[in-house]
């Protein structure tokens, strides 16, 4: 009987240290894999921080509504809070929603056939509806966003229209501690082949549609696809739903013929949101020069990243290098900030330390008009030029 008891005590142990675990799996996958390198205190000038300060500075991808940690909330873990935002001076930050990431994904090729942010969900205790549908994970994280904003005492103001835009830069203007949030998705499956979704996103408050990720979809093929095909009827389909909302497509991950097709299609400007560019880093994760080029010709931005995958060198000093070359290539009005922050990689600081970049590109020689421009200039421009204006009356079951 003691045997017997003691047996099922044991089990009962095993049973909550796994249950445990399995639950304290996403703070234990944040902290390690969204990691900044250990650093001593960047060195910044009073005259530098004082440029910082002066500036508009706007990110166009960071993946924080993934994790179980509270935007709200200053977190030792992860890039990307609000009282980091604040203190990086950020006045528009994208936010980009994951709702599906293949087993060992890689910059090669992978396929549709896993999915860890299936357990992740279960992990983080998302409600049951996420657990299984890519919709419903797109849906949730929307929410997310909006109760942020709801308990955030006007320091977060989701950007859905052009009028939002200009009321967050108002309020800067005014002193007000406030940081925009446009929201966006990494790639198209969410969509789950129902054109109709596309009006549920818009909605739901999405301005921004990722085409791809890892994996091939409904869409076409992605950069780390199987099939490096086009857009599908489906993809030209959803191409034109969002065009009629004026919703800003984005072609990171995007195979070289989906960026091909979209520019012979497209009648407004796209964006390649985080990136690096080939010709200053010879990287599986970036796409040609050549479309690049052919991007910025259409009027389209590109991100520039933090990590190293993308730029080859992570170091602030690294970072700013692959910036200059991509103003060299694609001129100063074509080039942004898109950290992928939060995104499962590794950088050399956070969100709150923004002013490295900009000292880099003092020391680098870049003019203040070019500064300006790349760390939020061109990105407020853009969403000026390109965000929907908010309708007369109110969307009905929605933003």
């Amino acid at each position: 009987m003691k045997l017997k008891r003691f047996l099922l005590g044991g089990l009962a142990a095993l049973v909550i240290l796994l249950v445990g675990g399995f639950f304290l799996l996403p703070y234990m996958l944040d902290g390690t894999i969204n990691r900044v390198a250990d650093h001593e205190p960047y060195d910044i000038p009073q005259e530098i921080t004082r440029l910082h300060q002066g500036l508009v500075v706007a990110d166009l991808h960071a993946d924080t509504l993934l994790w179980i940690r509270d935007p709200l909330d200053r977190a030792d873990d992860g890039h990307v809070d609000l009282p980091r935002l604040i203190d990086g001076n950020v006045a528009l930050q994208v936010f980009s929603v994951v709702t599906k990431v293949p087993m060992g994904q890689n910059y090669e090729e992978n396929d549709a056939g896993s999915d860890v942010v299936s357990p992740l969900s279960v992990a983080q205790r998302w409600p049951a509806r996420t657990w299984t549908s890519l919709y419903e994970r797109a849906i949730y994280q929307a929410g997310k966003l909006d109760d942020a904003e709801r308990r955030s005492e006007g320091r977060l103001a989701i950007v859905r229209w052009r009028e939002d835009l200009e009321a967050v830069l108002a309020a800067r203007a005014q002193g007000h501690d406030v940081v925009g949030g446009l929201l966006a998705m990494e790639g198209g499956h969410p969509l789950e082949g129902d054109i109709a979704h596309v009006e549920d996103f818009y909605r739901s408050g999405y301005r921004m549609i990722g085409l791809h990720h890892f994996f091939d979809n409904e869409l076409g093929g992605s950069l780390h696809g199987k099939s490096d095909g086009g857009l599908t009827e489906f993809g030209r389909n959803v191409l034109r739903a969002m065009e009629d909302r004026r919703m800003i497509v984005d072609l990171a991950h995007s195979s070289p013929a989906i960026v091909t097709d979209v520019l012979a299609s497209a009648t407004r400007p796209v964006v390649i949101s985080h990136t690096g560019i080939k010709g200053a880093c010879d990287s599986p994760r970036n796409i040609s020069d050549t479309l690049m080029q052919q991007v910025a010709a259409a009027g389209g931005l590109v991100g520039v990243g933090y990590w190293k995958g993308a730029v080859c060198d992570a170091s602030p000093a690294g970072v700013v290098k692959a910036i200059r070359y991509a103003i060299d290539l694609l001129g100063e009005d074509h080039v942004a900030l898109g950290s992928d922050f939060d995104g499962a990689v590794g950088t050399t600081f956070d969100v709150s330390e923004l002013a490295v970049l900009t000292r880099e590109m003092m020391e680098a020689g870049f003019t203040q008009n070019e500064i300006a421009k790349v760390m939020g200039g061109n990105i407020v421009r853009f969403m000026r030029e390109n965000l929907p204006s908010k309708p007369a009356e109110p969307l009905k079951d929605g933003a």
